[in-house]
C-alpha cells in the first residue's frame, strides 16, 4: 500500500507530525535512521517520502544518521520516488557554509562568515574577519551548538586554548559577524511545500540557544519554551501586516532553487534596519503555545501537504 514515509532520527520531534497524520487518517510509516541498511539491489516502496534528518543528531548519539539518510535519499531519488527535503536539502541542513553560499547566490544577505579547521586557524579567521564583537558557531549545528559571543581576540584565544572549547562534529568552526539588533528578538519564517505559513517573533533576551519546539533539550537544560518573559511570550506569531512580503518572496525563490520543501528560516534586523539571514532549518519544529494563540498550526499544514502529495502519486500510479 502506498503511504507517507518519514525519515528521521528523533521520535520526540516526529510525534507531533504523526499525531496530525493520525487525525487526518493518513497512512504512514516512520523510518528511524540512527542505523540501518541501504539495499541498492532492491526497489523502494511506493509512496511519498519526507526527510526530517537533523544536523544535531550527534548530540543524541546518532552520529552517522545524516550520512545514512543521505544514502537512503539517493536511493529513493534514483528510483524517482516523490521525496520532500531530499538530498540537496540535507546538504544544506548539515552545513551552514552550504546554507550561506546558497542564500547569497539567491541575493539574500547573510552575516560575514569565515570557516576554519584547526585552533590556530580559528584565531586567524577571527583576525581576518575584522569585526568586534563576533560569534563562533559550529558548521554542522542546531540547538545553538558552539555559539559563543566574543568582544576580543584575546577572549577567543583563551576559549580556544582552554578546556571549554567545543570541537565541531565535522571539524569546521564558523567565525561570524555579530549582528546587534535594536531590540532582543529574531524572526523565524515557516514554510511548507515551499510556501509561507507564518512568521514567529522569538525573544532572544535569554541568550543564543533558542529552539521553538516543545521538545527541545540543550545539554541538560530545557529551553524556556512557552514560558512568559515579563508580559510578552518568548514565541509569538506575527500578524500578516507585520510581514515583509518581498522578503518572503525571496525566501520562497531560494527554497525552490535549493530543493527545499519544508523549512524555518531565521533572520535578524540590525540597528540600521538591514536584514541578515543566518539559519535555514529543514527539520523545523513549532511551538504549540504560540500556534494555539494565533490558531495557526504548522504540523497540521505539513500533514495536509503530505496527504495531498500522496493522493497525487496515487493518481499517477493509476
Amino acid at each position: 500500500m502506498s503511504k507517507i514515509y518519514i525519515l528521521h532520527e528523533n521520535d520526540e520531534w516526529t510525534n507531533h507530525l504523526t499525531k496530525r497524520l493520525d487525525e487526518l487518517e493518513l497512512p504512514f510509516e516512520t523510518w528511524h535512521l540512527d542505523q540501518g541498511i541501504v539495499d541498492l539491489t532492491a526497489e523502494p516502496p511506493e509512496g511519498v517520502f519526507y526527510n526530517r534528518m537533523s544536523a544535531s543528531s550527534h548530540t543524541r548519539n546518532h552520529r552517522f544518521a545524516p550520512e545514512l539518510a543521505g544514502g537512503v535519499l539517493s536511493w529513493l531519488e534514483l528510483y524517482g520516488r516523490t521525496v520532500f527535503n531530499g538530498s540537496r536539502a540535507l546538504n544544506l541542513e548539515i552545513s551552514k557554509v552550504n546554507q550561506y553560499t546558497a542564500l547569497e547566490r539567491n541575493g539574500i544577505q547573510t552575516p560575514k562568515t569565515i570557516g576554519a579547521v584547526g585552533r590556530e586557524n580559528i584565531i586567524e579567521a577571527a583576525k581576518r574577519l575584522g569585526n568586534i564583537p563576533f560569534i563562533t558557531k559550529h558548521n554542522r549545528a542546531g540547538k545553538g551548538l558552539g555559539v559563543q559571543l566574543f568582544y576580543s581576540i584575546e577572549g577567543l584565544e583563551e576559549y580556544i586554548n582552554g578546556p571549554d572549547f567545543e570541537e565541531p562534529v565535522d571539524g569546521i568552526t564558523l567565525i561570524q559577524q555579530y549582528i546587534q539588533a535594536p531590540e532582543p528578538f529574531i524572526t523565524r519564517a515557516e514554510f511548507v511545500g515551499g510556501k509561507f505559513v507564518y512568521a514567529v517573533k522569538v525573544d532572544t533576551s535569554e541568550g543564543f540557544e533558542l529552539c521553538p519546539a516543545d521538545a527541545c533539550r540543550i545539554d541538560d537544560l530545557y529551553c524556556p519554551v512557552g514560558e512568559e518573559s515579563g508580559e510578552a511570550p518568548m514565541f509569538e506569531i506575527l500578524n500578516e501586516s507585520e510581514i515583509d512580503k518581498e522578503q518572503i518572496s525571496r525566501y520562497e525563490a531560494f527554497l525552490k532553487d535549493s530543493g527545499i520543501d519544508v523549512a524555518g528560516i531565521e533572520f535578524i534586523r540590525d540597528v540600521n534596519g538591514e536584514v541578515y539571514t543566518y539559519d535555514v532549518n529543514t527539520n523545523t519544529n513549532y511551538n504549540s503555545d504560540a500556534e494555539a494563540k494565533a490558531e495557526k498550526y504548522g504540523m497540521l499544514e505539513l500533514a495536509k501537504f503530505l496527504g495531498n502529495a500522496l493522493e497525487e502519486t496515487k493518481k499517477i500510479m493509476n
